[in-house]
């Protein structure tokens, strides 16, 4: 008991949070589901709307950020520029279709529920984001990263990073805070300077590291090296006002030309599980399963409208783009969820009056809620697909 008492608190949570993630991974791992939505669950029971014991959420909060700043460099590493490029069509004009088929199908709702206009906006703008951190995870755990599908869906993450700035700034605009010139200089300054730097890894294809072969020989400075290259860029990126990931993203792309992938991968791979597993913790803490239960009838109706509706936009934009019925159809299941960089913008929306209290947190449930189901729903669409082509190929055989 003495011993017991003089244990320091974070050691005994650390402990518990490790066996815990350790026995749900493996059940989830038996059931043939990601451990995503083991690490929602856990932050859910541990949190301040469950047991209690994670208080400091902010902390937790920020960890996860730099899950996402991690596997957004992961995964610039794993792209091809030229081969986005080739994309450029789906990326740019299919995003823009997203966005704004969303707010046209809210704005729509609204009408007959007579919610605000700026209200029915932001919520567009929050259902037509996706989940980088959950779809990724899924590419990756499905082997489809290098797919044609694989390839095209990034490139709407990609895309849907990008326009988060000039989201941000209309949900300004609409809460009637005027954004400061400055800033909107610094944000063009910023963006200008990563579509150079995109250009630049274009046309030169590959290019040359300094010190790129010493450090290839030493494991210890491979470490500090790959935290420079990936938080290098997310800070250069933050300084003028983007998202950190979108600079952690174009870091991995430098990478990915300088062809110094193979030691860096090894290296922060263990730091990215740590840490993208953290981040999904701290969206489980956002979970209000009271809230959730009071009003579980709306939460459900809006849950099942956000997921056919997001499925459908996206699966008739990817098949607009030439992908086969199949490739669109898992496509638009893989888009269906509500993603991370909503928070951001309903949280901004919240401060600026044009989200309460309670729209404020029956978004945050619906969010949370979409990434938690995000991996059966995608389960449950391939099934379907599957379902539908040994149903047309058997009258072939037959005949």
């Amino acid at each position: 008991m003495l011993l017991l008492s003089k244990l320091d608190p974070l050691v005994g949570f650390v402990s518990l949070l490790t066996i815990l993630i350790i026995l749900v991974g493996l059940f989830l791992r038996r059931i043939k589901q990601p451990y995503i939505i083991g690490y929602i669950l856990i932050g859910a029971l541990l949190g301040e709307n469950g047991l209690g014991f994670i208080q400091d959420e902010e902390t937790v909060h920020y960890l996860g950020e730099l899950g996402i700043i991690l596997l957004l460099f992961f995964i610039g590493m794993e792209i091809s520029l030229p081969e986005l490029v080739k994309r450029w069509r789906i990326a740019a004009i299919g995003t823009s279709l997203q966005v704004g088929i969303s707010v046209l199908a809210i704005l729509g709702i609204g009408y007959f529920f007579r919610w605000g206009i700026a209200q029915s906006i932001v919520l567009g703008f929050v259902i037509a984001l996706s989940s980088s951190a959950v779809i990724i995870r899924l590419l990756e755990d499905k082997k489809l990263i290098g797919t044609q599908i694989g390839k095209n869906v990034l490139s709407v993450l990609l895309t849907q990073d990008i326009i988060i700035v000039p989201l941000l700034i209309i949900t300004s605009l609409l809460g009637g805070e005027s954004t400061p010139i400055e800033k909107i200089l610094s944000m063009l300054i910023g963006g200008a300077l990563i579509v150079g730097i995109l250009i630049y890894i274009y046309v030169k294809r590959t290019i040359r590291l300094p010190l790129s072969n010493r450090l290839s020989q030493d494991h210890e400075l491979q470490v500090f090296a790959a935290i420079l290259f990936c938080f290098g860029g997310a800070l250069l990126s933050s300084v003028f006002g983007l998202s950190a990931a979108l600079g952690a993203f174009v870091g991995g792309m430098v990478m990915h030309a300088s062809q110094a992938t193979h030691w860096i991968h090894d290296t922060l791979h263990s730091f990215r599980v740590l840490f993208v597993a953290i981040f999904f913790i701290s969206v489980g803490l956002q979970l209000d399963f009271y809230f959730i239960y009071e009003n579980s009838l709306a939460i459900a109706l809006v849950l099942v409208a956000v997921y056919l509706t997001n499925h459908l936009i996206n699966a008739f934009i990817l098949r607009l783009f030439a992908c086969s019925w199949k490739e669109a159809l898992l496509g638009g299941a893989l888009l269906a969820q509500i993603g991370e960089l909503s928070f951001l913008l309903s949280s901004s929306a919240y401060q600026l009056d044009i989200k309460g209290n309670y729209e404020y947190k029956f978004t945050i449930s619906l969010i949370s809620l979409t990434l938690l189901i995000s991996p059966f729903w995608i389960t449950f669409s391939e099934k379907l697909i599957q379902r539908q082509e040994s149903l047309t190929t058997k009258p072939k055989l037959q005949q």
